[in-house]
């Protein structure tokens, strides 16, 4: 009997999947415990139409990284910084820091989450890799200058 389960079952198979299993394990178990449902046409063609649209909207956001890794490859980030005399930063330049003045002087919207930064604490040009999407990052450069 072929199933579509609706939650991921151990050794079985993720939610999504068609998978064909034994008439009684499948109305005797996966069914009334809410694990899968019984596959028939119209479940399967629901089933590949949502797969379509899923695929339609991956592609659609990696485009979308993509052209932002292009608008931001190379570009500086200016962030102004209180600091002592010898270069020092009074406290640190965070990936906060870094996605807020992105999006402030380019106009655009980079989650915090994106900016792959380890503290900066001095005052100088650093590269900060930004990683836009699974297989999508830039690098940028962020300039530290001390407030006047």
């Amino acid at each position: 009997m072929d199933v579509i389960l609706t939650q991921d079952v151990k050794a079985l198979g993720k939610k999504g999947e068609l998978v064909s299993v034994n008439e009684g394990y499948a109305r005797n178990y996966l069914i009334p415990k809410g694990l899968a449902t019984i596959a028939t046409k119209g479940v399967i063609t629901q089933l590949n139409e949502k797969k379509e649209a899923e695929k339609k909207a991956e592609a659609r956001a990696l485009q979308k990284a993509l052209d932002l890794a292009n608008t931001l490859n190379g570009r500086t980030v200016t962030i102004e910084v209180k600091a002592g005399e010898k270069g020092k930063i009074f406290g640190s330049i965070t990936a906060n820091d870094v996605a807020t003045a992105i999006n402030k002087q380019f106009d655009l919207k980079i989650d915090k989450k994106k900016v792959q930064l380890e503290t900066i604490k001095e005052l100088g040009t650093f590269d900060v890799k930004l990683k836009l999407y699974p297989e999508v990052s830039t690098i940028i450069k962020v300039n530290a200058k001390a407030q006047e």
